[in-house]
This record gives C-alpha cells, structure tokens and sequence, in this order.
C-alpha cells in the first residue's frame, strides 16, 4: 500500500473512486476489500460505496453498524445484480460486522449501495419507493400530496413494470402510459414536498426523494423507441448514480471503470456522460479516481507488447499504483476478452491507475 499511501499524501479528495475492468473475477474486489482496510485503518475512512442498489443497500447498512438481520439473508436482498453470492462482498460485509461490534456510533463504519434500484436486464415498479417516500413525510409533516390508494392504483401490477422484454424493446414499456405519466407527477410533487421541508425532516428522505424521481425518469425513458434509447437510459443510470454518490462526501467509491473514469461511458455502440464525468464536474479535483487493470488470468494471456497494460506490467509493482500524469496517453489498451472484460483505455479519463499482475 505504500504508493497509495504516498499518492494519497498529496490530495484529500471528497471522493475517492477505485474502478475495476470487470465484474466477473473475483481479484478484484478481494483488491478492493485491502484497500479500503487499509484505508480505514491507516487514513480515517468511515464509509464504502458499492455499485449496488442504493435502497437495498440500507439493509446491509443496518446489518454492519447494529447486526440487525441473518447475514445470509442480508447478502441475499441488499445487494443488486447477484454481488451478494461473491464471496468478497460476504467477507466485506463480516469485517465490517466485526469492525463495528462494540463501536460508538460515530466511529462505526458505513455500507451504501449508490446504484439505482435497476438490475441489469429491468427495472421495478417505482410503487414501492413512492409508498415510502409519502410514508415518511407522513409521518413529519401535515398535507402531503396525493394518498397511498393513488399511488397502488397508478402503479398496478408490479410485473407489468418488471417485464424483461421492455429493457430491450420500448414498446413493450409499461413506461409511457397515462398511469407512468400520472406517476410521473406525483413523484415530482411529494419530491418537491420533501425538498420545500428538507430542514425539519430526519435522515432518508433525500435518498428516498432523488430515487422516486429518478427510477419514474427510467421507466419513461425505457418506453423511447428511437435510436437514442439506449444511452438515454445508460445516461439516466450514471446520473443517478452520480446524485447518489455527491450525497456521500468522504466515501470510498467502488464500481466498473466506466462509471467512474472522467469521460463518457459506452456500451453496443452507444455513449453516455459517466457518473465519474459528471460528479468530477461538480467537485474537480476533489474527485479522485483510481482505476483498476491486470496482467494475466487463466482466461486472459499476457498483454501484447506496446500496449497500455503491457507498459504497466513492466513498471508497476503487483498491487501497486503508478499516476497516469507519466503515462503515455497514446498507448492503446489490449484486446478484451469478450466475456466483459473491458481493458482500461483512457489515462487522461484516471488520477492513477492500479495493477494486478495476475487475477
């Protein structure tokens, strides 16, 4: 850790990002679980970011900090997109367990999920996230917009929000009917009910506000047709993730490259501003990103000579990092392996770049 901790040295960032060029090999996050150790250990951090659904995530916040919960379960329904079977995030979560026990609160050491509540190939009905949201500013405040029976009947069959076949075909969305848009509305009015009384509210509700309107956002964007629906909805996603994320000052970030490298994202040929892009036009270099890159695998051969990852693992000690200031920006990235490793290709996008020699 000794060149994180001399690049560390020399900046104070309110949010410190470490990416990884898959989701899929499990060095990664295990890399990931040292770092952040070591990061609250050594330099005084109190809270990590997962790429994981910023809802569900309280579930294992609460499970870390008061042991509320069977850990099992707890891995099961906080986390988003099947992270709660890794292995890693499980060891994550009992270190942070044992971290806690027994700490004052403002010592304890927090879990965010700081995605949108989305799984890769859907979106669910935003009935549940509206119902909360109208439950807590109930539950403060005199004259909340709207009724709970409104928003059950607007919403309708959960289902019918959650078809798979919609993330793929528009009109198949449930997204642009006379009930999303009526949603739509009430979103946007107990939102704004929650911001007009921000000051005399607890805790949540911000989470809970900013989530209601993004999510009723998604679902129209997924009833588009056009050509430009799939960065819309990439686009959506990063922003708000990038919300989330500017609510977490002092966090440890961890996600996919894509989502935190300062430019824009891509996917099937279509390009979006970053969650990364956008928080760092916000804070500049109060933003700090880390990416993550590797030598070999038992999938993955060594990189070809001339190429970004070849240069890095000629100088770059295992499990260390080198700033990209002293790297040239015209290396290009290796070939990726077609089974979602995507080989980090944007030094100017990275305040350093982090090296596995082998995962």
């Amino acid at each position: 850790m000794k060149t994180f901790d001399d690049f560390l040295a020399r900046r104070s960032p309110t949010l410190l990002a470490l990416g990884e060029p898959t989701h899929w090999t499990e060095g990664f996050p295990l890399f990931r679980n040292e770092v952040f150790r070591h990061l609250v250990l050594e330099h005084g951090y109190r809270s990590i970011a997962l790429e994981s659904d910023c809802l569900a995530g309280r579930l294992v916040d609460r499970y870390v900090t008061t042991g509320e919960g069977d850990l099992d379960k707890v891995l099961a329904t906080g986390f988003s997109h099947g992270f709660g079977a890794f292995p890693s995030n499980r060891a994550l979560v009992e270190w942070l367990r044992d971290h806690n026990a027994g700490r004052k609160s403002e010592d304890q050491v927090h879990f965010h999920g700081f995605d949108a509540p989305l799984e890769m190939a859907s979106a669910p009905s935003p009935r549940a996230v509206l119902t909360e949201l109208h439950g807590f500013l109930a539950k403060h405040l005199d004259d909340v917009p709207h009724d709970v029976a409104t928003i059950e009947r607007l919403a309708g069959d959960d289902a019918a929000w959650a078809d798979e076949a919609a993330m793929w075909d528009g009109a198949k969305s449930k997204g642009d009917s006379p009930e999303a848009r009526e949603l739509r509305l009430v979103a946007d009015d107990l939102a704004s009910q929650f911001e007009r009384a921000r000051p005399a509210l607890p805790e949540g509700g911000d989470l809970l506000a900013r989530t209601a309107v993004g999510l009723c956002r998604y679902h129209s964007l997924m009833a588009d047709t056009s050509s430009e629906r799939l960065g819309r909805l990439g686009a959506q996603r990063d922003a708000m993730m990038a919300d989330n994320l500017l609510a977490l000052p002092g966090t440890f970030v961890s996600a996919h490259n894509q989502h935190l490298q300062r430019r824009a994202a891509s996917m099937m040929g279509a390009q979006w501003w970053s969650a990364g892009a956008q928080v760092a036009h916000r804070l500049g270099d109060r933003y700090v990103f880390i990416a993550t890159d590797f030598g070999s695998s038992d999938g993955v051969e060594d990189p070809a000579p001339g190429t970004l990852q070849a240069y890095l693992a000629a100088t770059v000690q295992d499990r260390e990092l080198v700033e990209t200031a002293g790297i040239d920006p015209r290396l290009p990235a290796r070939a990726g392996d077609g089974r979602g490793y995507l080989p980090f290709d944007a030094v100017e996008a990275a305040d350093a770049i982090a090296f596995l020699h082998r995962v």
